[in-house]
């Protein structure tokens, strides 16, 4: 989205991309086309977690497209008043939007625009106002997300379709979407999807230059200027260099604050100690019901609704106060993933005839449990806190030559008290639905929706990035990812990020 306004006014634009092309085909539908076991999920050079994840190490998603391959199509805008000062949330942290939703606008509907993106207007709650319609209208919901939205409506609440990226009519090259179930999660195996990598051969017809397998280690600089990017190929090792009137930087909420950092550039910044720091994940969880009849009979995607009834606070919650998130419907998981999860763990903690019991067990009662098992997924905001962070590790270089990173998260009381709160307003929901029983939530502890690590702001003194997306201290150098969000909403941030980039590449290509 930063390089579509340059290469559109005819500019020479080279994008580097540490990862390959992600190939589409049968694979993509497999148990082994979960992103974390496709070879897009680079473990080459991982981040230690020192606190917050899964494990004690962190892998990276490297493909044409990025993480939007493998997102779930989910494309909400932020709502007007998230753009606003929250002293619940921001604190004395210092985050707050440098810009108002009206100055996004614009760039929201051409996203929505450029990604096709289908939603209905007028249904949702806390819905901001908008100058377009969306390009394509929703989809008819699947037989389960019409249940959930009587339960929902049962209950006074007002579900409504979710905007999906999805592609719902076939043209001429692009097929519609068969409603499978791998779509949260997997690669689309018929270019339905409408993640970013579906934009870049139309952007490479006009001019665009991709280098992929491309891995950017450190920025040079001369004076005021970003002099050169140094890289290294990464199969062979071999380093290279470019050049540049002007660079974005867009590696993600993670690797962007590892770049810069590597580079030394957060000594040249007047906001230079934010840099790495408020790294914010929304605090999630995924709540499941069993149902008596299979949720999605012939396997169908079923992510359609979603519910903003809580999103400012609602009644039934007196604590916390003010803002909470949102809840959205969650497919059935794909069986063969599942299975394959449970075969790993019985793997490691049994042995001998307990392994093989395990597993005729597993292989006889599980698929027909994952298969009547659907639910809600939760998102509260987090709080921006500046001990959250990337960091530098202290040691050797990673094998491409950059100094290792580390990761530190932790999760304060109102964003654990804010995602309890929407898990007990998603257990009502399912039991109304006819779940039964409801199972306990799944915390999510991945940093999909990381945000804020290289913050816009206002005040020089505490934000990295002015409020066109440009680095303070350096004149030819931008950010235009998930890092320069100086807040997380309440929603899924892949929208927003896209807008905001695509707002930053329109003052660039204006610019040059």
């Amino acid at each position: 989205m930063a390089a579509w306004p340059s290469v559109m006014a005819g500019r020479n634009v080279l994008m580097l991309e540490r990862g390959d092309w992600v190939p589409r085909g049968p694979q993509n539908r497999g148990a082994d086309g979960f992103f974390a076991l496709t070879p897009a999920y680079s473990s080459e050079a991982p981040y230690r977690v020192l606190a917050g994840g899964e494990s004690d190490t962190l892998g990276t998603i490297a493909c044409v497209g990025g993480a939007s391959v493998f997102f779930g199509g989910v494309s909400l805008r932020l709502r007007e008043r998230d753009f606003d000062r929250d002293a619940e949330l921001v604190g004395d942290s210092g985050a707050e939007w440098p810009y108002s939703y009206r100055e996004l606008e614009p760039y929201y509907s051409k996203v929505e625009q450029l990604l096709g993106v289908a939603g209905a207007v007028g249904q949702d709650p806390t819905e901001p106002w908008r100058s377009a319609a969306y390009p394509q209208p929703a989809p008819p919901p699947a037989a389960m997300a019409e249940r959930v939205a009587r339960a929902a409506r049962s209950l006074g609440l007002h579900p409504f379709p979710l905007p999906l990226a999805i592609n719902y009519t076939a043209t001429g090259s692009q097929q519609a979407c068969v409603a499978c179930n791998t779509c949260d999660g997997f690669a689309c195996a018929y270019h339905a999807k409408n993640d970013l990598s579906v934009a870049i051969p139309d952007l490479q017809a006009r001019g665009l230059r991709l280098e992929t397998n491309t891995v950017a280690i450190r920025l040079t600089t001369h004076g005021r200027r970003v002099a050169e990017v140094e890289c290294v190929d990464r199969l062979t090792l071999q380093p290279r260099r470019f050049a540049g009137r002007v660079v974005v930087v867009a590696a993600g909420a993670l690797a962007t604050p590892h770049l810069l950092l590597a580079s030394g550039l957060e000594r040249v910044n007047p906001g230079g100690d934010a840099v790495g720091r408020y790294l914010m994940r929304h605090c999630n969880a995924i709540l499941m019901g069993w149902f008596p009849r299979k949720p999605a009979p012939r396997d169908e995607f079923h992510k359609h609704i979603g519910i903003h009834d809580f999103y400012y606070g609602h009644p039934s919650i007196p604590a916390p106060s003010g803002k909470l998130g949102c809840i959205q419907q969650f497919g059935t998981p794909q069986t063969d993933y599942v299975m394959g999860l449970t075969g790993g763990w019985i793997a490691r903690h049994t042995a001998g005839w307990r392994q093989a019991a395990a597993r005729a067990v597993a292989g006889t009662v599980l698929p027909s449990i994952v298969r009547r098992i659907s639910g809600l997924i939760v998102i509260a905001e987090d709080k921006p806190n500046a001990e959250n962070r990337i960091a530098l590790a202290p040691g050797a270089a990673n094998r491409f030559g950059m100094p290792s990173a580390t990761i530190t998260h932790r999760y304060d009381a109102r964003d654990l008290a804010a995602r309890d709160a929407l898990v007990g307003a998603a257990r009502r929901i399912l039991r109304e639905a006819g779940a039964a029983p409801v199972m306990f939530p799944y915390n999510i502890m991945t940093f999909s929706h990381a945000v804020g690590t290289v913050r816009l702001g206002a005040d020089p003194a505490r934000s990295p990035l002015d409020e066109r997306g440009a680095f303070r201290g350096l004149d030819n150098l931008f950010v235009t990812d998930g890092s320069a969000l100086p807040r997380s909403g309440g929603v899924n941030p892949s929208l927003t990020i896209a807008a905001n980039a695509l707002r930053t590449g329109t003052h660039i290509a204006a610019t040059l």
